[in-house]
């Protein structure tokens, strides 16, 4: 799936996942491929963004927000203040502050 992070400075995110797991408003929540579609708020917390071996090498951290998890280099993470997140068609975009 395709997983989109966008914050109000820029595209944080843009690259093919396994997985995201996301800190939603009611605990957290994980989004696989073929997901059900989605709307959802998000709360103050990290994202955990499951990255194929070929996406992680090819990822370009502009930002320098994302850091790899010092327990699995292929877990990327971003830590975020809130935000929104919709899931359709194996798309993912995430509205985060």
């Amino acid at each position: 799936m395709h997983l989109q992070i966008i914050t109000p400075e820029n595209v944080v995110f843009d690259c093919e996942v396994d997985a995201v797991t996301l800190p939603g408003k009611d605990g957290e929540f994980q989004l696989l491929n073929n997901h059900a579609p989605i709307v959802a708020t998000l709360g103050e917390g990290t994202i955990k963004i499951k990255v194929h071996t070929k996406t992680f090498e090819d990822f370009d951290n502009q930002s320098g927000k994302v850091y790899t998890s010092p327990s699995n280099e292929s877990t990327l993470l971003l830590d975020i203040k809130g935000g929104t997140i919709e899931m359709n068609n194996n798309k993912v975009i995430v509205l985060a502050n």
